[in-house]
């Protein structure tokens, strides 16, 4: 028999208790602020205007929306993330700090188009299969900046892995994949950006083992020309 809940069946990010409770924290700012939100919506700071409009490409539940609104960073915001589990908490959430629950939405980045002033992407593309689709519409989108964080080395390398840190029963695979920085510094120009790398305030350059795997955070702060 033939269905049609496939991608959501095999989203790991469907098939985590513990990641969902983490995420209602943070909605709820019960919880530590993200390291990368911060040092995000720093870069942001001096790059946005009143009226300037932001996407959050891989939002989860929304909750980088404090991290703006902490800084007085005068962004709309708008987000939207492929599990739709993530989405219904922030939505449930996110209202009682300001954010329209309209401005979760939930679609895959395949799915995704419009205009926005800025983008922001972080610890996305590193796990899916690859950055190349994906990117080129977020570069097509941004009218100013994108910003991403992703595990970039010199040289790339694929990996498909088990993640033993999801729900009791549960066996499914992530992509944990390293970018290399020249072909992605040569991708970003392409569509007529110039990308700075900057590094990663959590982990200082250093790898950061992420479900028992190590990954080599940095940003991209891309600005168009």
């Amino acid at each position: 028999m033939i269905r049609d809940d496939g991608w959501a069946r095999h989203c790991i990010w469907e098939h985590s208790r513990t990641v969902h409770e983490l995420y209602r924290r943070r909605c709820r700012r019960e919880a530590e602020e993200m390291t990368a939100h911060a040092q995000a919506a720093e870069l942001l700071l001096d790059r946005v205007v009143v009226g300037d409009t932001l996407l959050d490409a891989g939002c989860g539940s929304g909750y980088f929306y404090h991290s703006l609104v902490a800084r007085n960073v005068p962004a709309q915001y708008w987000g939207f993330d492929a599990a739709p589990s993530l989405v219904e908490i922030g939505r449930a959430e996110m209202p009682a700090f300001g954010l329209p629950a309209e401005r979760l939405q939930t679609m895959r980045l395949e799915d995704v188009d419009g205009e926005f002033d800025h983008v922001v992407c972080i610890n996305v593309l590193s796990n899916i299969d690859n950055y190349h689709r994906p990117l080129e519409r977020l570069l097509r989108m941004a009218r100013k900046t994108v910003i991403l964080r992703e595990s970039l080395t010199d040289g790339a390398s694929y990996s498909y892995v088990r993640d033993d840190y999801l729900d009791e029963g549960v066996e499914l695979n992530v992509h944990v994949n390293h970018y290399d920085r020249a072909e992605i510094t040569e991708f970003i120009r392409r569509y007529e950006f110039t990308p700075q790398f900057i590094e990663d305030r959590r982990s200082g350059g250093r790898p950061e083992l992420v479900i028992g795997y190590p990954h080599h955070w940095a940003f991209v702060l891309a600005e168009r020309i």
